[in-house]
């Protein structure tokens, strides 16, 4: 039998009596999502990160006590330090924590907590989880079942990334990259696909990598559930390792959850879903690319098993709202003669940005992509090099920031220039190389057409661009034409 809410409460709140629980690095999408449950849980937050943010203010006003800068200071009062795997022992505050032995644990060791006492559904797999976790988050609400979710990023339709249901439920995104998922015990479990990504945490070995998702799906219960997308070449190979029931999906013929007649029409996507023992489904999701077909699936998959009716699971899809920074429409942006459409997306691994340009082609055939492009770590630039070439072709111009180091040394030859020259040399693009992003605007600006899709990609802190072109007083010029042109 399902525990109560207040029971669930009750059982948590005694988390060895912890009262207090502070976060470094607070302001992290990780993080702040898990402070926020744990502060609509009832316990005292506190958390410290370099600048404010959205994000940090956003915990300030549910009652979080933040502070910008980290100081051994900050750790007064606490029982628990929470840190993301960017901080290290020579924090301070870490430091102190450590001197005066009160515990530190991971990010994910405190969402395996929360998920200790729920039915935890984890979405784990390198390109994906954070729109299927949305995805089940919001099919799981139209179903009525009122979830708790953590996500990697902003639900549009929630206004936020994290939210406390009152439901046995808890969907989470599991994260591969330092190898934390391992904390997670859920019910049910997703990998989306298995790509040589964050090499540097399996000690370069992609063996390594397939081992630890196989040991992830084993933490779950004998009865618990792994499905799967067949789809993809090594999350199949992996299947005969995987000692746990399964539910496969995908396009293939041999997916217990299947996607036929996929066609797009700009933004929305529509297909049949065909499922063993069940009615077919015709879905509408208002998301473009094939890759996000199978976001769905894995959702339909889940929802199906847990006994969501059809209807809600239809609903929840095709009122989606989409999830900040995937695929995000800014809307028109105003040039000479008519508009081009905004496009931000976090995309920043090969097999990523091929599934973005597929969107693209596959919604807007007739229409030029004009792609601005940020690398995200020099290691893997250098450990993807030629797939980043290969892929960033495809556009039909193409302008690349620099690299954007997320903490790590230079890497010689890893960097936008040498990307540029390689690209260049394939002799169909000429790149235009940008040092900074505020130089972007008058670089772009003279490159556009009316119609163009402009799209802005990239992990770093490309993720502000979008808004401030909207806001540049170079296109402010244009844009009295283009609404006269609407």
């Amino acid at each position: 039998m399902a525990k109560s809410p207040a029971a669930v409460k009750a059982e948590v709140r005694r988390m060895r009596r912890i009262r207090r629980i502070h976060f470094v690095g607070v302001g992290g999408v990780g993080m702040c999502g898990i402070a926020e449950v744990l502060l609509n849980l009832g316990y005292d937050v506190s958390g410290s990160d370099l600048k404010a943010s959205a994000s940090t203010e956003r915990l300030q006003n549910f009652g979080a006590q933040i502070f910008i800068g980290h100081q051994a200071g900050n750790v007064a009062g606490a029982d628990v330090l929470v840190v993301s795997s960017a901080v290290n022992a020579s924090n301070p505050e870490v430091a102190l924590a450590l001197e005066q032995r009160i515990p530190v644990v991971p990010r994910a060791e405190m969402l395996a907590e929360l998920m200790r006492y729920r039915h935890g559904i984890a979405v784990a797999g390198t390109h994906g989880k954070t729109t299927t976790t949305s995805l089940l988050a919001s099919v799981f609400a139209a179903g009525g079942l009122d979830p708790t979710f953590v996500i990697g990023g902003r639900l549009t339709a929630a206004g936020t990334n994290a939210q406390l249901g009152t439901s046995r439920y808890l969907i989470a995104e599991a994260d591969e990259s330092d190898a934390s998922f391992l904390h997670l015990q859920p019910m049910v479990a997703v990998v989306t696909n298995i790509d040589a990504d964050h090499m540097s945490t399996y000690g370069g070995d992609f063996g390594k990598l397939k081992r630890t998702f196989v040991e992830f799906l084993h933490n779950l219960p004998f009865y618990g559930l792994a499905v799967l997308c067949v789809d993809d070449p090594v999350v199949r190979e992996i299947i005969p390792q995987v000692g746990r029931p399964i539910t496969t999906y995908g396009t293939s013929e041999d997916a217990d959850v299947r996607a036929i007649n996929i066609r797009q029409e700009g933004m929305r996507t529509y297909f049949t879903v065909l499922r063993d023992g069940c009615d077919a489904l015709d879905v509408s999701v208002n998301m473009p690319g094939n890759h996000n077909v199978l976001n769905a699936l894995a959702t339909i998959a889940i929802a199906t098993d847990e006994g969501i009716d059809d209807d809600a699971i239809l609903q929840g899809l095709s009122q989606f709202g989409g999830v900040g920074r995937r695929f995000q429409v800014y809307g028109e942006l105003p040039v000479e003669g008519g508009s081009v459409m905004l496009v931000d997306d976090y995309g920043h691994h090969p097999r990523e940005v091929a599934a973005v340009i597929q969107a693209v082609r596959g919604g807007w055939p007739d229409r030029r992509l004009v792609m601005v492009y940020q690398p995200h770590r020099f290691s893997r630039t250098r450990d993807l090099y030629d797939d980043f070439v290969q892929v960033l072709n495809d556009a039909n111009v193409l302008l690349l920031m620099e690299v954007y180091p997320a903490g790590e040394e230079p890497v010689p030859g890893a960097d936008s220039r040498h990307l540029c020259h390689s690209i260049r040399q394939r002799g169909q693009l000429d790149p235009i190389y940008i040092e900074r992003g505020i130089e972007l605007a008058p670089l772009v600006k003279p490159l556009l057409r009316p119609g163009d899709i402009l799209l802005c990609q990239g992990a770093g802190d490309i993720g502000g661009l979008a808004p401030q072109l909207l806001r540049s007083p170079l296109f402010a010029g244009d844009a009295s034409a283009a609404r006269k042109s609407e």
